[in-house]
């Protein structure tokens, strides 16, 4: 039932508020769910790696705007053929069940991590998590602790609700410390994973 479409770095591929035709895995890429406010202020509530699923089965509209961070494929369904396939089939609706809690579970640290941590936190958080879903992906130094990051700082900032500068300055103080390393404006290698696990409260 499936099709791969490519999606460029920048494009949409599911409006917020809009009619939800379709549903995808990701196959190879990152995207960001992002939710705007009245203003047009947008806050990224989500980020999505291979192997996660896109989209609402058995809802008629995206409660947020699904973007490519960076260059991705992902394998399209049409929304209404998954959805009926997925009610013949109870094994399916509960792996999509699991992995609606799990995103929950995703979505009730998000807020945390948004809304009550400090910037040293957000950031070690992060790089935690990253870390955990990337791990040995691009890392060009042969670091079994380091990966390297899809999206730059601007991108963290964004994610992270913080500046550009108050992200790089914690990734500086970070290197300081010995906690990281940072071989290229991407890679990062965690040296001291206690620590930053410390940091992150």
């Amino acid at each position: 039932m499936g099709r791969l479409q490519k999606v460029r770095s920048g494009q949409t591929l599911l409006w917020e508020g809009d009619g939800a035709p379709v549903v995808a895995n990701v196959l190879e890429g990152v995207l960001k769910l992002v939710v705007s406010t009245a203003d047009g202020r947008e806050q990224i509530v989500g980020v999505v790696f291979p192997s996660d699923f896109i989209g609402r089965p058995f809802g008629k509209e995206s409660p947020y705007s699904v973007t490519a961070m960076t260059d991705a494929e992902v394998c399209i369904f049409n929304r209404n053929n998954f959805d009926d396939f997925a009610s013949s089939h109870p094994d399916l609706q509960q792996k999509l069940l699991r992995r609606t809690l799990d995103e929950l579970d995703r979505a009730r640290h998000w807020m945390m991590l948004l809304g009550r941590k400090s910037a040293s936190e957000k950031v070690a958080s992060f790089l935690l998590e990253m870390s955990e879903r990337l791990s040995g992906q691009g890392c060009q130094s042969g670091a079994s602790n380091g990966f390297e990051l899809p999206f730059g700082r601007q991108q963290i900032a964004d994610i992270l609700g913080l500046t550009i500068e108050t992200t790089s300055r914690q990734l500086t103080k970070m290197r300081a410390d010995g906690v990281v390393d940072l071989p290229s404006r991407r890679e990062i290698v965690i040296n001291d994973r206690a620590a930053m696990e410390d940091m992150a409260g």
